[in-house]
C-alpha cells in the first residue's frame, strides 16, 4: 500500500505555503457511498422530535467526508504526489437514502521554498 499524504499537505488552496509545486500529477479522488441503516433512520427520526443537531446524521457524514479524504489521500500517494492542493468536497443523493460523497483535488509535488 502508498505511504499515507501527510494531511496539513492537503489544502482547499491552490498553494501550499512555504513549498513551491516541482510538479503536478493531475487530479486526484476519493470516493464512498453510504446508505443510512433502518436503526439509525429511527433513532435520528427520534432526535427530529427534540430539535437540533441530528447527531446519528452528523457522525454518518464526517465518516463518509473522512474516509473519501483518506482514500483520496491514497490515490494521490499511489501517483507520487507528496500534496494535494485544492481539495473540495462534493456529495450527491445515489438513491433514497444512499448518499455518495466525494473528496477531490490536484495532486502534486512539492518542495520546501529556500
Amino acid at each position: 500500500m502508498a505511504n499515507m499524504i501527510d494531511p496539513s499537505r492537503v489544502t482547499t488552496g491552490n498553494e501550499l505555503h512555504g513549498y513551491s509545486v516541482a510538479r503536478s500529477l493531475g487530479i486526484v479522488r476519493g470516493i464512498t457511498v453510504r446508505s443510512r441503516s433502518v436503526i439509525g433512520n429511527v433513532g435520528a427520526a427520534l432526535q427530529t422530535l427534540v430539535g437540533g443537531n441530528i447527531s446519528l446524521y452528523t457522525e454518518l457524514c464526517e465518516k463518509a467526508r473522512e474516509e473519501a479524504f483518506e482514500l483520496m489521500c491514497q490515490h494521490a500517494a499511489a501517483m507520487g504526489a507528496n500534496a494535494v492542493l485544492a481539495m473540495r468536497y462534493d456529495a450527491n443523493d445515489v438513491a433514497a437514502g444512499v448518499t455518495e460523497v466525494l473528496a477531490y483535488g490536484t495532486a502534486v509535488v512539492v518542495q520546501p521554498t529556500a
